[in-house]
């Protein structure tokens, strides 16, 4: 079974300060994609290139202390992307692609941070051009190989993804535009919300994101804001799923699905 983790860390250096290598040796994922690394070069270099024996592959926001995401695998991959070419975007480090490519397989694991719109207008019109922009990038990947993308897509999709849907309606994450790109993403586009085809029926066990406003933890007001997003293949290969609520690295909780997978 290759283990498969998805986690948003919130700032690396915090995350690791809670435990999260005591949890990675536990757990031994074989790859777990991160989003909000929160750290540039000079500060991963020397201390968090490695993880309890994973390697990491990064791509950095240019503004310090802000976004980036990384990739941390037991195996080398044959190549490594970093940004999408999309200029305004790669800028702020939110796409890290490692390929795994065999005679007769093109395969890559992607790591994905989306923008969050919660900040104002603008910002939700920065996250309205990265999705016109990620789309077709998608689309044109899924026409070459086969991907799991695992990432922190700060859209979620349906009433059962979060608690309070009627009143968020209006809300950054929860805007008919947004669902709107993801149904498209899931119907026309062809890819496949993993978590969903393993549980397609949950509510207040989905949940990934919760605020740190008031006690939306204690009382589970959360949202499904972290996704597997894959091609069919690999999607029909997905044969576990645990959305790890025990443990607390960040305001997001780690998600790791299993596949009949081998690199």
């Amino acid at each position: 079974m290759f283990k498969l983790t998805s986690l948003n860390l919130n700032g690396i250096r915090s995350a690791t300060t809670k435990g999260l290598e005591t949890w990675l040796a536990a757990h031994q994922p074989d790859c777990i994609c991160v989003q909000e690394v929160k750290a540039q070069e000079p500060d991963v270099s020397g201390r968090f290139e490695q993880l309890a024996g994973l390697r990491g592959h990064f791509h950095f926001a240019e503004k310090k202390g802000y976004s980036g995401v990384g990739v941390y695998t037991r195996h080398e991959p044959s190549d490594v992307i970093t940004g999408f070419q999309c200029p305004e975007f790669d800028a702020e480090g939110r796409y890290t692609e490692l390929r795994f490519d065999t005679p007769g397989r093109k395969l890559s694991l992607i790591s994905a941070y989306f923008p969050s719109g919660s900040s104002g207008p603008e910002r939700q019109e920065a996250k309205f051009r990265f999705l016109a922009a990620f789309h077709p990038h998608l689309m044109a990947l899924k026409g070459e190989r086969e991907f799991i993308l695992c990432g922190d897509v700060n859209i979620a999709h349906q009433q059962a993804d979060l608690k309070n849907w009627r009143s968020n309606q209006k809300n950054s994450g929860f805007l008919p535009e947004e669902r709107a790109w993801m149904t498209t993403l899931l119907t026309d586009g062809g890819l496949v919300d993993v978590y969903r085809r393993l549980q397609p029926d949950t509510t207040d066990t989905c949940y990934t994101w919760w605020s740190n406003r008031g006690q939306a933890y204690a009382n589970n007001v959360g949202w499904r804001l972290d996704y597997h997003l894959a091609t069919p293949a690999l999607a029909a290969l997905a044969r576990t799923e645990h959305i790890y609520k025990d443990v607390k690295f960040s305001d997001h909780a780690p998600i790791t699905i299993g596949y009949d997978l081998s690199l």
